[in-house]
C-alpha cells in the first residue's frame, strides 16, 4: 500500500499510525495500530476520532491485515468487529461495505487500492465541501462550533473547520466562538488546538453560554459536523448540537451541519432510526486528558451518557455537502436519496 499521510493517520513504510487525541493539546504522539483489538480501543477511547476518519482508519487496517496475509475469512470477521465499535457513524459503515465489495470482487489483492482510494476521496470531498461552505460565509463574520471537525477529524482539512479555513484563505475576516463540547471537551481541546494552527482567532465558551451569545447578537451563525444523516435530514452529531439548534431557531441565527455525502444514510428515514452509542459513566463523573483523571461526582452516581443527539431536519438552516449546499425545501423533496 502507498505511503498515506494525513494530520493525524499516517501509513508509512508498511506502518500504521494513530496520532492520540486523547492527548492533545498538550502532547502529540502517534501510537501504533496493528490489530483490529488495537483499533476498536483507540476507537472507544477516542483516540482516533470523527466519522470520516474511523471509516478511513479502519479502512487503512484492513487493507494493511491483507498485506500481512490475513484470510478473507479473518478480514470479514475483523470488518464486522470494526462495524460494531461505533454504531452512530455511518461513515464506517460506508467504507467497510466498499472494502468488502472489493474483497468479494477481487479478493485481498485489492483492499490497499480500495483503502488507497477512500483516503484520497475524504481529502477531495473535503476540499470541495470547503468550497462549498466557505461562499457562505461574510467578512467578519462570527461562528460558532460544537465538537470538532477538523483535519483531526478526517482525511482532508475537515467539514465545518475546513470551510472556516476555506473562508479565512480567502481573506475574511473571522472570529470562532468554540464550544468547549462536554463532557469530553473535544472543542475545547482540539478544536482550539486546530484553530491555533489555522491562526484563525477564536475564544473558548462554556456549552451553556452560547443562548447568551446569541441573545448578545455575538453569532452570526453555527457550523456543526455530522456521524449521520437521515434521509429526511435529521442528523445525529455530538450531544449537545440539538440543544445548539433549538436556540439558533429561536434568535434567528442560521444554522448549517457540514459533511460530506459519506455521512448521509439513504437507507435511514429519519433521526429516530440512526443507533446512539452510550458510553461510560466515568465520562460524565470526571474528566481526563493528558493531565491525568480528576473525578468530581461519587463513583456511585447514577449517569445517563449518550454519546451523540439528534436535530430535526426543520431546525436547519442548510447542509453543506460536498455535492452542493441543501436548502430545506431540496431536502423536503427528497435530494439526500439521490447522492
Amino acid at each position: 500500500m502507498k505511503d498515506l499521510i494525513a494530520t493525524s493517520i499516517k501509513y508509512q513504510q508498511g506502518a500504521l499510525h494513530i496520532l492520540d487525541q486523547h492527548q492533545l493539546p498538550h502532547r502529540e504522539q502517534w501510537l501504533v495500530c496493528d490489530s483490529t483489538e488495537v483499533m476498536i480501543a483507540m476507537i472507544k477511547k477516542l483516540q482516533i476520532r470523527g466519522a470520516p476518519l474511523i471509516g478511513i482508519g479502519a479502512s487503512v487496517l484492513l487493507a494493511h491485515l491483507a498485506e500481512q496475509g490475513a484470510s478473507t475469512a479473518s478480514l470479514r470477521t475483523d470488518a464486522e468487529r470494526l462495524r460494531a465499535a461505533r454504531p452512530t457513524a455511518v461513515n464506517l459503515m460506508n467504507c467497510l461495505d466498499r472494502m468488502l465489495a472489493s474483497l468479494d470482487s477481487h479478493g485481498t489483492a485489492t483492499l490497499a487500492h480500495c483503502a488507497e482510494q477512500l483516503f484520497n476521496e475524504d481529502v477531495e470531498l473535503c476540499n470541495r465541501i470547503a468550497t462549498e461552505g466557505a461562499a457562505l460565509i461574510e467578512d467578519g463574520a462570527n461562528i460558532l462550533t460544537h465538537c470538532n471537525t477538523g483535519s483531526l477529524a478526517t482525511a482532508g482539512v475537515g467539514t465545518a473547520i475546513g470551510v472556516i479555513g476555506a473562508a479565512k484563505q480567502q481573506g475574511k475576516q473571522l472570529h470562532v466562538w468554540v464550544d468547549e463540547t462536554r463532557p469530553l471537551l473535544q472543542g475545547g481541546r482540539l478544536t482550539t488546538w486546530e484553530m491555533d494552527q489555522l491562526d484563525v482567532p477564536h475564544t473558548l465558551v462554556c456549552d451553556n453560554m452560547a443562548a447568551l451569545l446569541m441573545a448578545q447578537g455575538k453569532v452570526d451563525m453555527i457550523l456543526v459536523g455530522a456521524d449521520r444523516i437521515a434521509a429526511n435530514g435529521d442528523f445525529a452529531n455530538k450531544v449537545g448540537t440539538y440543544s445548539l439548534a433549538v436556540i439558533a431557531h429561536y434568535h434567528q441565527v442560521p444554522f448549517y451541519v457540514v459533511a460530506p455525502y459519506t455521512s448521509v444514510d439513504a437507507n435511514c428515514p429519519n433521526g429516530r432510526a440512526i443507533p446512539i452509542e452510550q458510553r461510560n459513566p466515568a465520562e460524565v463523573q470526571g474528566v481526563s486528558g493528558s493531565f491525568g483523571e480528576v473525578n468530581w461526582a461519587p463513583d456511585n452516581t447514577p449517569v445517563y451518557n449518550p454519546a451523540f443527539d439528534v436535530t430535526p431536519a426543520k431546525l436547519i438552516s442548510g447542509w453543506i455537502l460536498d455535492t452542493g449546499v441543501y436548502r430545506p425545501e431540496q431536502i423536503a423533496a427528497g435530494v439526500l436519496t439521490t447522492l
